[in-house]
């Protein structure tokens, strides 16, 4: 069996399109049965309603709806704790994620590769967002020392023993791409083509992919508390030698230690480094706070079909 996994938030006029494109499939993999696991991630539409309808004329979809907005990653976490396929298929609703290249990620897994990622070539998103994912790319694989490729987003297959593997993860903050390269399985790419959007607009706006990035760095990352001890040691140096310098002017050449300004700059500088620093820890104390207090990752609030 193969679970189609798929979170929707202000996608109604999507689900009925997307449902369609899905089932003509399998006449494409023979031999392979499917299971929709559909989460609506509270968007105020009528998104579940579209979804319901369909969970209640099929038995192969399973419908889930938060009891709030959790985030698209948290409904991927859901989807793949539910789903009972021996492969799951992670895709947006969108349908940038086309569902005609889902055969070609399924022969790919066939050849022995627990995740096979789509690899988009020509990304059909606005010039800000291509260049925020490179951005992010390149940062966010610094900072961890992980490989993450900008042109591979959620769209994959993954196999029973990943899925499992992924579903024993318990930690809060949920970034499925850079979960499943920790895991380390054998990965195998195809390159798609990426679709336009069926409806709408992407609902990720610039606040929340910077909120999403920082989340993503603190969480597979104690870099920024490395970086800022470094910061720390190399100012007090440079402060020690510039005070050595005035130390030479001031009893060598005779020349009067320079007044307030410099002396102004140096203190708003160092205090902003210093707030910084503890801003910085405090993320990182903040985030751990709420890793102790063992929450679930998401509430279920309706299910059709489980």
């Amino acid at each position: 069996m193969i679970s189609i996994i798929v979170p929707f938030y202000k996608s109604e006029n999507t689900v009925e399109p997307l449902y369609e494109a899905l089932c003509a499939l399998e006449r494409r993999i023979p031999g392979e049965t499917f299971e929709f696991v559909f989460i609506e991630d509270c968007g105020g539409d009528g998104s579940w309603n579209a979804i319901g309808a369909l969970a209640e004329r099929d038995p192969r979809v399973k419908a889930v709806q938060f009891s709030r907005n959790f985030g698209q990653h948290y409904g991927i976490s859901a989807g793949l704790e539910l789903c009972s396929g021996d492969w799951a298929v992670v895709m947006d609703c969108d349908m940038q994620d086309r569902p005609e290249e889902i055969p070609r990620l399924h022969a790919k897994a066939m050849e022995g590769y627990d995740v096979v990622c789509a690899r988009r070539g020509k990304r059909k998103d606005p010039l800000w967002k291509r260049a925020a994912s490179v951005m992010f790319a390149a940062v966010f694989s610094w900072l961890s020392g992980m490989r993450y490729d900008p042109e591979v987003a959620n769209f994959r297959i993954l196999s029973r023993k990943t899925i499992d593997a992924y579903c024993s993860m318990g930690e809060r903050l949920r970034f499925f791409g850079g979960q499943l390269e920790w895991l380390g399985f054998a990965n195998g790419y195809v390159d798609v083509e990426h679709g336009e959007r069926h409806d709408g607009k992407s609902s990720y706006t610039l606040r929340k992919l910077i909120n999403l990035a920082v989340d993503t760095v603190i969480a597979y990352s104690d870099k920024p508390l490395r970086i800022s001890v470094k910061s720390g040691f190399l100012i007090a140096l440079g402060s020690f030698l510039y005070a050595l310098l005035l130390v030479f002017k001031k009893f060598a050449l005779g020349i009067p230690v320079e007044g307030w300004t410099s002396m102004m700059v140096s203190l708003w500088f160092l205090g902003g480094i210093i707030i910084a620093n503890l801003g910085i820890i405090g993320i990182y104390l903040g985030k751990t706070f709420d890793e102790t207090k063992k929450r679930p990752l998401y509430v279920i609030s309706k299910r059709i079909n489980i």
